[in-house]
């Protein structure tokens, strides 16, 4: 949340100019950058609108929450404005959304997603917007867990004719989901009268709202199951329900012509790609659809099969690899859904391919050509190994070549790391992934990260989070050779070894050995913990604390950072490979291996000087040693 105060006092700062050099302050402290222009104009145009609102219905005294963050999520709600129900006298909470559009066109095929002038893809109609923030806040703030009727949803198009936007109500509406006009302003001020009493101060409510214990996120793993063969698990918010919309609904021009049309929805780490992904597959599960999962990662599949599949073979064998459609007739499916698809390869074709089907025809054509709607999910910066090839450019083109629609929508908003943005903005500058150079970390309310200054103190302090019920994995660059495995019975051998601290690998295997658990599900068995974790196996993954271990492939001198391909033991890296090359995936690597946490990051480097900078970049107060 930006700032707080009664309607009064956010009409008296918006007149006199103060409210928006607040909000620009708190904006830049929060989030670690400026607000856009088009933010900024935002605030200043529809703000003082909802105040003026809520003042001309007597409802000054109550609480007006701006630009309130959901919950472990890096969306904002434009405003939530709380108080007392007049008639019942429980805490009421309204979340509004502001818009300033003139008018919108719903979609001709899909009313729950519209079109605006201002954006070539379509967006979310406002009362599904609206509505699924009322979803998400009841599913993880405390203060209304249980009370969903507590919570209601409006969005203000306050500068929209009502024949600009009639054609939005052509979905339901209810009480998490009403849309209003200035030409409909009467009945905004009545709704707001109907939730909020004018006869009690809104702040206590606002505190208690504030106050609200966190519901822990649900991590994917834990809900698959009921996701493909119950029910959904998940809200989907803004252009992650755009992006399941527009699948299912190529789904159904699929079936009802001669169709076929190629989806890529791009994302960084956090942003929801598994989670659309397995949205669909369970939603077309349910309707009988034929429809498949694919990965490139052998880890990843496996654990979906386990737990998602676990006594269900049909569910099992909906989870493919990125080689299973070498063979595969055209458009045998209806969907092919792609998740991780930055872990396409250039062909499927291996040592063991049979001669007959060593065709040299490029993997992504295959996937392509084996559905009628082809769904490629991927973040161009979690590349991490030579010869990978899912890249938004290579599919277009591939797709164009074919003369199918294809159609990219991007996700920017993210559940991982706490739904801190400020965190993901700051692991892409340090590792030079973004231009700028590193900053120093700014805590937030959102990400814990720390430094530890040996793996000792960082196995120590992650060993007290799982002590308190949080999961935790330690994960490190691919700098220590990997012993052949044990036979059963023996020790496993420790391979990461700094100064007098040695730890094992994770298991190459699919079986485990020793009391360690298979290498695909290192990331999800809480036996893992006793092996060290390589990108390979956290790739795609989720646990509440990341202890990352930045070995000397990755090493900072003077003003910058300094990659050594010959630090690096990763088979994958051939003499052929590019210095540049090696350079990218080093640093995209510890971009997957620092964006895995969910609550926090304890970070150590084998090198002083590197782990100088590091203290310096977080600050000494934030060791692992310290509270």
């Amino acid at each position: 949340m930006l700032f707080r105060a009664s309607a009064k006092t956010v009409a008296a700062m918006a007149l006199d100019g103060s409210l928006f050099l607040h909000l620009n302050e708190q904006f830049f402290h929060k989030l670690g950058h400026r607000a856009g222009t088009s933010e900024a104009q935002s605030w200043e145009r529809s703000i003082p609108v909802l105040a003026a609102a809520l003042n001309d219905a007597g409802l000054g005294d109550v609480e007006v929450l701006l630009e309130y963050a959901l919950p472990l999520n890096s969306k904002r709600a434009d405003a939530v404005l709380a108080g007392k129900h007049p008639a019942t006298g429980e805490p009421s909470y309204v979340v509004v959304e502001l818009k300033q559009w003139g008018q919108a066109e719903p979609d001709e095929e899909d009313p729950e997603l519209c079109h605006i002038d201002a954006y070539a893809r379509p967006v979310l109609n406002p009362i599904e917007q609206v509505r699924r923030y009322c979803q998400y806040v009841v599913n993880f703030n405390g203060a209304v867990a249980g009370h969903g009727h507590r919570v209601s949803g409006a969005a203000y198009l306050h500068n929209a004719t009502e024949f600009g936007v009639s054609g939005l109500r052509t979905i339901e509406v209810d009480d998490q989901g009403q849309l209003f006009t200035e030409e409909r302003r009467g009945e905004f001020l009545d709704y707001l009268r109907s939730k909020l009493s004018n006869k009690a101060p809104g702040a206590p409510m606002g505190d208690a709202f504030l106050s609200g214990e966190q519901v822990p996120s649900k991590q994917l793993m834990s809900v698959a199951a009921q996701e493909v063969r119950e029910r959904e698990q998940f809200v989907l918010l803004d252009e992650q329900q755009v992006a399941y919309r527009m699948v299912l609904n190529a789904v159904r021009k699929a079936k009802q012509a001669d169709h076929k049309e190629v989806v890529i929805v791009t994302g960084g780490p956090g942003t929801g790609k598994s989670v659309i992904a397995l949205s669909l597959l369970g939603e077309l599960y349910r309707q009988g659809v034929p429809a498949l999962h694919a990965t490139g990662s052998q880890a990843f599949t496996k654990t979906m099969r386990k737990v998602a599949g676990s006594r269900k073979r049909d569910v099992q064998d909906l989870f493919k690899y990125f080689n299973s459609f070498m063979d595969a007739e055209k458009n045998s499916l209806d969907v092919l859904i792609c998740d991780e698809a930055h872990r396409i390869r250039e062909t499927s074709a291996n040592r063991y391919t049979p001669a007959a089907l060593r065709t040299g025809k490029a993997q992504v054509e295959e996937l392509i050509d084996a559905a009628r709607v082809p769904v490629f999910l991927l973040d161009q910066h979690q590349v991490v190994r030579p010869g990978e090839m899912g890249r938004v450019p290579e599919i277009q083109a591939t797709a164009e070549k074919r003369g199918l629609a294809c159609t990219v929508v991007p996700l920017d908003s993210q559940f991982r790391c706490g739904g801190s943005d400020a965190y993901l903005r700051w692991v892409v500058r340090l590792l030079g992934l973004e231009s700028g150079g590193p900053v120093g970390w700014e805590p937030d309310d959102r990400m814990d990260l720390r430094i530890a200054e040996s793996p000792e103190e960082m196995e120590r302090f992650l060993d007290d989070c799982r002590a308190q019920g949080y999961g935790a994995r330690i994960s490190a660059g691919f700098c220590w050779k990997w012993s052949k495995e044990p036979k059963p019975g023996d020790p496993l051998p420790a391979d990461v070894v700094i100064g007098d601290w040695a730890r094992p690998w994770n298991l190459k295997g699919d079986r485990g050995l020793s009391g360690a658990p298979p290498s695909a599900l290192w990331a999800t068995d809480a036996a893992g913990f006793g092996q060290i974790g390589c990108v390979y196996t956290a790739q795609g993954f989720e646990y509440d604390w990341s202890g990352v271990i930045i070995g000397p492939d990755l090493v900072w001198r003077g003003d910058r950072w300094i990659t050594d391909r010959t630090a690096s033991k990763d088979p994958a890296f051939k003499k052929s490979t590019s210095d540049d090359d090696v350079d990218r995936l080093i640093r995209n690597t510890y971009k997957v291996l620092l964006t895995r946490g969910m609550v926090g990051t304890v970070v150590y480097s084998t090198d002083p000087e590197t782990q100088a900078k590091l203290r310096e970049l977080v600050g000494v107060q934030r060791e692992v040693a310290v509270g």
